[in-house]
């Protein structure tokens, strides 16, 4: 792949800002199971980095899928992978839809807001009894006149405490499976939404992650993005951006990683002799160093098929399960690799290996990318 001299400068601004505006305050907000997400999307806003392939007519930067690897690669080395994954949920995982299938009257009144970063933006599909199984949802969106009636409740959903609106998927008829479901914008101002609690997890800390609930919440027919009933379809699209997202994260966070990991291994002695002189050691890390060109690699010829317009379905599977595989395998070295010290909370690497666990869960468990896999290669049956 070819980078231009604009890709850099613009890799350059990227890395600046998790520096000054996200890796100071990382600490803070890990002990806080939260992050200011109006206060930094704000600024993201303002450097034009929440909506970098949409459309200019919404405040988008017109530019390739290029630009969103080098942004989410570089905010993959950020001290705060729960505040990365956040921002991934604005750019990548909540407005995909509806950029692409929304009404213009939709993309003024809440694209164009987040991609200022004046709105916060969730996704919110997993249901506490549906997950990896979209097609088990149940929360349904039933018309009266020309409202929709929703009741149901939502789970694992990021920036939940604190988002404007929602991406929601529904039931939209009584047609079961993946049929009859629709995607729609949901405000939370809206009389009928609460916040049912904020969930403790293992990693992602510096972000918050919610259980929201719906009694009886209407909102205009008007706020269907797309198709009524194609809901399903346009979900699955989305999340191939979300796919590729989370691989593009990983690349940048297991890169980072290595290099710490490496530094402290040449300066930590034992038995004479710095540990990286262990042989064993170096094989280990050679191996993690040839898997990380290989997603390198995938992720650029996934970036330049999206750019030009092609279905990335393969791609963003076959990433997201090696990447988050690759990160793992990373996590669990850095913490053996330094002993004790990778051991503590006051150390890197134990958050490093709590954040990372996510990624083969969720936007869908290595399983789920498996079986995917398996039916394009047309192993095995249902």
């Amino acid at each position: 792949m070819q980078f231009s001299d604009d890709h850099e400068m613009f890799r350059r601004t990227v890395r600046e800002f998790v520096s000054n505006e996200i890796n100071p305050h990382a600490d803070e907000w890990e002990a806080a199971g939260t992050f200011p997400a109006h206060e930094l999307f704000s600024k993201m806003g303002d450097l034009g980095l929440l909506g970098l392939t949409y459309d200019s007519e919404w405040g988008g930067g017109d530019a390739d899928a290029i630009y969103t690897m080098i942004l989410a690669e570089e905010l993959g080395r950020s001290a705060s992978l729960g505040v990365a994954m956040a921002i991934g949920v604005q750019t990548d995982m909540a407005t995909p839809a509806l950029n692409r299938f929304g009404s213009d009257e939709l993309k003024a009144n809440y694209l164009r807001p987040a991609i200022e970063g004046s709105m916060v933006a969730s996704i919110a599909v997993s249901e506490p009894d549906a997950g990896s199984d979209v097609a088990g949802i149940r929360t349904r969106a039933v018309r009266d006149g020309d409202e929709w009636v929703i009741n149901g409740s939502k789970m694992w959903i990021t920036s939940g405490t604190q988002a404007d609106w929602l991406c929601l998927l529904a039931r939209t008829s009584d047609e079961g499976g993946y049929r009859g479901m629709s995607q729609m914008v949901l405000p939370t101002n809206t009389d009928g939404f609460a916040v049912s609690r904020r969930l403790d997890k293992l990693g992602m800390r510096g972000s918050d992650t919610a259980e929201l609930t719906f009694t009886d919440l209407r909102i205009p027919v008007s706020n269907t993005i797309g198709v009524v009933g194609r809901g399903f379809q346009q979900q699955m699209a989305q999340f191939q951006d979300e796919r590729m997202v989370a691989a593009y994260q990983m690349v940048g966070a297991v890169e980072l990683a290595m290099e710490r990991t490496v530094a402290y291994l040449n300066e930590r002695m034992a038995f004479g002799a710095p540990l990286i002189a262990n042989q064993y050691i170096q094989y280990e890390l050679a191996e993690v160093a040839a898997m990380l060109d290989i997603n390198r690699h995938h992720n650029w010829a996934a970036a330049e098929a999206a750019s030009r317009g092609e279905d990335i379905t393969r791609h963003a599977t076959v990433a997201k399960l090696t990447s988050a595989r690759l990160a793992r395998q990373m996590a669990d070295l850095a913490v053996q690799f330094h002993g004790g010290m990778g051991y503590v909370e006051e150390n890197w690497p134990a958050r490093f290996y709590r954040d990372t666990r996510l990624w083969s869960i969720g936007g869908g468990a290595d399983e789920v990318m498996l079986r995917t896999l398996a039916r394009m290669n047309g192993i095995g049956s249902d």
